[in-house]
């Protein structure tokens, strides 16, 4: 019985405190938005060819993360949002 005592404390030191987060969730923070920029917003994502391919995609994350991007930029040139 003192083994499994043993064990179970063993055991119970390796979890980490902290639960940890990914670097995604790091990188953009939400802020508010006012409707011209949704609508710059949306304007932008219903291009037929706003990232310059066209489909079937191999990786949609990737084509994601980099729509996302051209998005930002744009926002931020036209409106100075982060």
């Amino acid at each position: 019985m003192a083994e499994k005592e043993q064990v179970h404390e063993d055991s119970s030191h390796d979890e980490s405190p902290e639960p940890r987060t990914s670097q995604a969730w790091r990188r953009f923070k939400a802020s508010n938005m006012s409707f011209v920029e949704m609508v710059e917003m949306v304007d932008i994502l219903k291009r037929a060819d706003y990232d310059g391919k066209y489909g079937p995609y191999s990786n949609p994350n990737v084509r994601k993360a980099k729509i996302m991007a051209k998005v930002v930029k744009s926002l931020h040139r036209n409106f100075g949002v982060r």
